[in-house]
């Protein structure tokens, strides 16, 4: 097992996680979905605790996915209410620990109550500096890339942008994340290795972390795991080991 006391200084600065395995956690266990979403919301409070431990300045989580409205209608109001009380409970222990909520996705498809409850919470941590917890909510990246094209578009056609000074910069000045760096570690739980549509520009150089932990079984200590194994890559950018000592 590892601990934070095993970590180096090369703390990555935006964690991303693909919150995965909530449904099958319950049916090994012979429960409702919903009961597995509820448990899940403890890995959540492990993870931010943690990240927050150890100097980690982004942490951004796979709430809730433009493909998820396609699921059954009762586990997606289970997921809006879950939504709703995790915002109410945790409010005083982000003002404690000096994090700010920040969400990223078409927010204005959540109904309406979940929605005033997120933006009263981003509105109330808006000043702390410790942390930045995003939560992707009703997020899908090619989406994101779609609605960013469009406005794009938009000024190339109304004469307000050239089309030769669109770059990298202006580009992510358009998407959801424009107050966000880019990811440097992306961590997927459940064993599943795939990246299902989240945040597919930011993570163009990230390092792909995969466990076979489901998402309620995720503590500190297999966050920490996680940094550990970032901590032993050579992250180069297209460059040669050479170049970089």
């Amino acid at each position: 097992m590892i601990d934070k006391e095993h970590l180096n200084s090369n703390i990555p600065e935006h964690v991303a996680i693909i919150m995965d395995g909530n449904g099958r956690w319950a049916k090994k266990k012979g429960l409702f979905r919903a009961v597995g979403h509820e448990n899940g919301t403890k890995a959540v409070k492990q993870a931010v605790e943690g990240s927050a431990e150890i100097g980690i300045k982004y942490l951004t989580l796979y709430a809730f996915s433009t493909e998820n409205w396609n699921r059954p209608k009762l586990e997606v109001e289970t997921l809006m209410k879950l939504l709703v009380s995790a915002l109410k409970k945790e409010i005083k222990t982000l003002q404690k620990n000096n994090i700010r909520l920040n969400a990223i996705g078409n927010l204005e498809a959540l109904p309406e109550k979940a929605r005033k409850e997120l933006l009263e919470v981003i509105e109330n941590t808006k000043t702390n500096d410790r942390m930045t917890l995003t939560l992707a909510l009703s997020y899908g990246s090619r989406e994101e890339l779609i609605k960013t094209i469009q406005e794009i578009s938009n000024k190339v056609k109304n004469n307000v942008l050239s089309p030769h000074l669109i770059n990298e910069a202006v580009i992510n000045k358009h998407l959801y994340t424009k107050n966000l760096p880019d990811v440097d570690l992306l961590i997927r739980t459940s064993g599943e290795q795939r990246i299902s549509n989240f945040l597919l520009w930011q993570i163009a150089y990230a390092e792909l972390y995969f466990t076979e932990i489901l998402w309620p079984d995720f503590k500190k200590s297999d966050l920490f795991e996680a940094i550990y194994n970032y901590q032993q890559r050579e992250r180069r950018f297209g460059k040669t080991s050479e170049q970089l000592s």
